[in-house]
């Protein structure tokens, strides 16, 4: 991955609890703000998404488009883009470590557009869409761990 930002969480739950709601796309709209639509478009033979395309909706960047997936092991999955509207390049990953009963999960992410952004702006809309999506995650996740 190339320049990259990245922020973790602590998350009140197992790793596979963790992964459960990150594998879960069809969710997505109820938990992440951003994403509108998610629909897997391809899967692997455990039954993993390969191929997701999302519409995106963060303000000043809408977009539809589609992300290829890979697992590595239980505890990380990372992703490419496939196609953009808007994007030159999505690159990012969860990778989930066990610390007790809790699962700390760090995210990754390169963001690349089309337009010209000052490196310095395209850091700060990682940095937003990171804390966004962990503070999401770490709701759901214990929210499902409560209900």
């Amino acid at each position: 991955m190339a320049e990259h930002t990245s922020s973790s969480i602590m998350i009140e739950a197992a790793p596979a609890d963790v992964m459960g709601v990150i594998a879960d796309f069809d969710r997505y709209p109820e938990w992440t703000g951003e994403v509108k639509q998610a629909e897997v478009l391809a899967g692997d033979d455990r039954g993993r998404a390969e191929q997701v395309r999302l519409v995106l909706d963060a303000g000043a960047i809408k977009d539809d488009h589609v992300l290829a997936y890979t697992w590595t092991g239980e505890n990380e999955v990372s992703w490419t883009l496939v196609k953009s509207q808007m994007l030159r390049a999505l690159d990012g990953s969860y990778t989930l470590v066990p610390v007790g009963d809790r699962t700390e999960v760090t995210y990754r992410l390169a963001v690349d557009v089309k337009i010209p952004l000052l490196g310095m702006i395209k850091r700060k809309a990682e940095k937003v869409i990171i804390d966004r999506a962990l503070a999401g995650l770490k709701k759901r996740v214990e929210s499902v761990q409560r209900g």
